[in-house]
């Protein structure tokens, strides 16, 4: 269910995919995701990581990669 916070009535989301990524970390690769997210999208309300993949150069992992669905609520 929603979180219905913006209106008081019954509210309509969107769910969105993204890909995101860091040399850092998985939680890095998250954040940024949703902080870029945040600049073009209102009224975030909940995301959930589908997957994870690294990508590996010469034995070591040199990028951490989450797909994520973002769900946002739809202005009235």
């Amino acid at each position: 269910m929603i979180d219905d916070a913006y209106s008081g009535d019954m509210s309509v989301a969107k769910v969105t995919e993204l890909s995101a990524t860091s040399p850092k970390s998985f939680e890095d690769a998250m954040q940024q995701g949703l902080a870029r997210a945040h600049k073009t999208l209102r009224h975030i309300c909940s995301a959930w990581i589908k997957e994870q993949h690294v990508t590996i150069k010469d034995g070591a992992v040199t990028e951490y990669r989450v797909n994520m669905l973002v769900t946002f609520v739809l202005d009235d």
